[in-house]
């Protein structure tokens, strides 16, 4: 079996040769250690770059896009991933003024603007000041939507939209998985918007549906496309549950997850849900409605048993903690990366890997002692 066929066995239940292998994020750093150079991927700190690149002209900014595909294609290949994610954050905005090494100014003076600082350490690029913003309103809430809409309607992808994926495809040629994307649904996270649930649904449902189609449209836009894993879902819980209720997840959030999915099997592809923090209260409203689950947060109880025990047509991705690689010991690390490949391969249709960002902070040894027990037991 080669990586795309691996994946696929895991969303069809059947057996695989070897535990096959994804993981949700790697950040620059890590990703430096195991290509043993500078590499191109990671979070923010690629927005940063783009910024740092915009800012210094063409040529540089090709450079910029030409070495994140290389050190993309390059990390998958050095680990031997199974699935490969092939697009990394982007800020495709020219800033307007340098403030230093590590700040940036976008935007008019006389109007809207804002300065985004980087954090090496971290790699997070944030903003840290802003223009005086208007607190949001409702009416600021039927604007959003009513713009969502007319994009969902005007909108027309192609496969060429999702440049990305076709570099993947190629430069793998069909030997790894690619995600797709553009299928997640989500309620915004904003005080006006979760105050909506509650008095102003209609707009949600508008906004939601307004999402599906765009959804549906970006499936049929990859149809012929070698693309059977489509990556969507939201954040929407934290380690104490759902931060809205699961009535309202119920109501609003699963039918339209069902016409995802129900697009997503109509041209033969694996519509997979996200979401960090504790799914429980919501767990037989939502799996029932998808075909995969990511970013596992085994630290809020998500465990991978429970989890194929309970709903064993779902596919799981993941649930090697963040946490765990950042802050944990190397013993941790390895104990909790054994207890997931054991669960692969006790109760097949798992992919092991990190379940969100393998932190810049990470220690060395820990990443390697993930990575390596991993290899020596998959």
């Amino acid at each position: 079996m080669n990586g795309k066929t691996r994946i696929l066995a895991c969303c069809e239940h059947k057996p695989v040769d070897r535990i096959p292998t994804y993981h949700c994020n790697i950040s620059s750093r890590s990703a430096s250690i195991i290509l043993g150079r500078e590499a191109y991927v990671g979070g923010a700190i690629q927005r940063f770059r783009e910024a740092v690149a915009l800012w210094t002209g063409e040529d540089a900014h090709a450079e910029f896009l030409e070495r994140t595909k290389r050190d993309t294609i390059d990390l998958g290949t050095v680990l031997d991933l199974d699935m490969v994610r092939v697009s990394y954050w982007r800020l495709d905005r020219k800033p307007t003024r340098r403030i230093d090494d590590n700040t940036f100014y976008y935007g008019d003076p006389d109007g809207k603007w804002e300065v985004m600082r980087f954090d090496p350490d971290t790699e997070l690029y944030q903003t840290v000041d802003w223009s005086p913003r208007p607190e949001e309103t409702m009416e600021d809430v039927e604007r959003q939507v009513e713009h969502a809409e007319r994009g969902a309607e005007n909108y027309k992808p192609t496969k060429e939209d999702f440049p990305d994926i076709l570099m993947g495809i190629a430069a793998y040629g069909g030997e790894r998985a690619i995600p797709g994307t553009g299928v997640g649904i989500a309620i915004q996270r904003t005080e006006m918007w979760l105050e909506a649930i509650v008095t102003r649904p209609d707009l949600v449902e508008r906004a939601l549906d307004a999402q599906v189609v765009r959804a549906v449209k970006n499936i049929e836009a990859l149809a012929d496309v070698d693309v059977h894993v489509m990556l969507g879902g939201g954040d929407m819980a934290s380690n104490q549950g759902p931060i809205y209720s699961p009535r309202a997840f119920r109501e609003l959030i699963v039918p339209r997850q069902k016409k995802v999915t129900e697009a997503c099997r109509k041209h033969g592809k694996y519509h997979f849900f996200a979401s960090d923090g504790n799914l429980w209260p919501i767990a037989e409203d939502l799996f029932p409605a998808v075909q995969g689950f990511y970013e596992i947060d085994s630290r809020a109880g998500m465990d991978p048993c429970l989890l194929r025990e309970q709903y064993p047509h779902v596919t799981l991705l993941g649930s090697i903690s963040s946490h765990t690689l950042h802050l944990g010991t190397k013993e941790e690390v390895i104990a909790e990366t054994l207890y997931c490949i054991e669960a692969a391969k006790k109760y097949g249709s798992m992919v092991v890997g990190c379940s969100n960002l393998i932190m810049s902070q990470t220690p060395e040894e820990n990443l390697l002692a993930m990575l390596d027990t991993i290899r020596e037991n998959r």
